[in-house]
């Protein structure tokens, strides 16, 4: 019998690259520096929790759109910290992990054809949601060294077919967190050609050396054109439970919950219960996070330069896009092999982060740090093997 041909949606992309290095990281004994994961302790309370919550039944179906307390707990940690009064009732919506959040804002908001801007590098997922969503992409660089964001560029891309624009602050892959006057001029773009603005704050309580992070809807005019999408996988080191939010108007909200009901119903219903304990998490949890990141990126930044990549340490997030260049490294996935075959150190090639991955990004590999102190000198000690060739 002859198969059906597969969509072209489908072949248009192929599996994760970042999952992909973490099948390599465990086939070679690798140290996993290539997804996103924790490899510590989720907060005991928040695990306590969920245990309560299985141990008294609540193992059925949620409201597809979250449960209350989940969406209470979640407007006051956006009031708390985001500068964002918001309503449980109509304004948020709870998804499978903030993956699904995105796909779900650009399946409801995009038309075939709908242009939408997104930075690159980006995280690997976004590409292919527009994809699936049917929308034409168009990309404004984050430029090395500094990956800032170029204001020019970004305004000649704007024009009357475009619909939306994804911001990743704090960024990943890069770490760069946008300032408030280069998201003002976001702002000031969006209202001049009537564009949603769809912001991944996933890490926004990772931020260091002091920095601000500011919520695009929470700036003059944003509010009802701002899509905020977050989660718990990074703040609560518990990226298996996929518990993602959604903050946007009761127009755009409606909307989201119809798409999101038949992509998966809901979140799973006792990680809800836990979700709520963790959003009311008091100051000094957020305040000891970011520190412990900082430390972190500290500890390995310093190792990484000793070794010989050159990089930009990260303003937020836990990665860093490590130039490779010094060892030779002209084909950055072939340089990701050997790290993890030979090193036993895995990383992600830079490439997968931009959308033409023979010329950008050839010679860069991300590293992420978000473990634990021992698994970071476990990887340093692997690094130091490298040789600088150039």
């Amino acid at each position: 019998m002859k198969l059906p041909l597969l969509s072209r949606k489908a072949s248009r992309f192929t599996e994760s690259v970042i999952r992909g290095m973490s099948v390599e990281a465990a086939r070679y004994g690798a140290v996993n520096l290539a997804q996103g994961m924790p490899d510590f302790a989720a907060p005991a309370e928040v695990k306590a929790a969920a245990c309560r919550a299985i141990e008294a039944d609540v193992n059925q179906y949620a409201i597809t759109w979250g449960a209350r307390p989940l969406r209470e707990a979640i407007a006051e940690h956006a009031s708390r910290y985001l500068a964002l009064e918001v309503d449980p009732e109509t304004e948020i919506t709870v998804t499978c992990g903030a993956t699904e959040a995105m796909l779900v804002a650009l399946t409801a908001l995009i038309n075939p054809g709908d242009e939408v801007i997104l930075t690159e590098p980006f995280y690997e997922n976004y590409w292919p949601d527009c994809v699936l969503a049917e929308a034409t992409p168009r990309f404004v660089a984050l430029r090395p060294p500094g990956w800032r964001l170029d204001l020019d560029e970004l305004a000649r891309t704007f024009n009357d077919r475009t619909k939306a624009i994804v911001l990743c602050n704090p960024n990943n892959p890069t770490g760069t967190v946008l300032t408030r006057a280069e998201l003002e001029e976001v702002a000031r773009l969006c209202a001049q050609w009537n564009v949603i603005a769809i912001t991944d704050e996933i890490y926004e309580h990772i931020i260091f050396d002091g920095r601000e992070h500011v919520a695009l809807a929470s700036l003059e005019g944003m509010r009802e054109r701002s899509v905020t999408i977050s989660g718990m996988s990074k703040t609560y080191a518990v990226t298996g439970w996929r518990i993602g939010t959604i903050i946007a108007p009761p127009l755009l909200t409606r909307a989201f919950r119809q798409v999101h009901d038949y992509v998966t119903i809901g979140a799973a219903a006792p990680l809800q219960e836990a979700g709520a304990t963790a959003y009311r998490l008091p100051d000094a949890y957020y305040a000891r996070l970011a520190a412990d990141y900082q430390a972190r990126r500290d500890r390995f930044c310093t190792a990484l330069a000793d070794v010989g990549f050159d990089f930009t340490p990260p303003e937020g997030a836990y990665y860093v896009m490590a130039d490779a260049s010094a060892f030779g490294a002209a084909d950055d996935v072939a340089f990701a092999r050997r790290l993890v075959r030979e090193v036993g150190v895995a990383s992600v090639p830079g490439s997968s982060f931009f959308h033409d991955r023979k010329d950008l990004g050839s010679q860069y590999v991300r590293f992420c740090f978000c473990k634990r102190d021992e698994t970071l000198d476990a990887a340093i000690a692997r690094l130091k093997t490298l040789r600088v060739v150039v």
